[in-house]
């Protein structure tokens, strides 16, 4: 299995959702019915698909 680099959009869309999740578990966005963990899981399995599919 080869690895590539994410696109920078793809590294983009995880980082800001990364970027969501801290803020969650901050308290800021009290209004998000997930738990700050999961939203962070959900950035990095963004990243990672960005990481295992070619071209994305």
């Amino acid at each position: 299995m080869n690895l590539n680099a994410p696109t920078q959009l793809i590294f983009i869309i995880s980082l800001v959702i990364a970027i969501i999740g801290l803020l969650a578990a901050l308290g800021v966005f009290a209004f998000i019915p997930l738990a700050a963990v999961w939203i962070v899981l959900i950035a990095y399995i963004v990243l990672a698909g960005g990481c295992l599919v070619r071209g994305a």
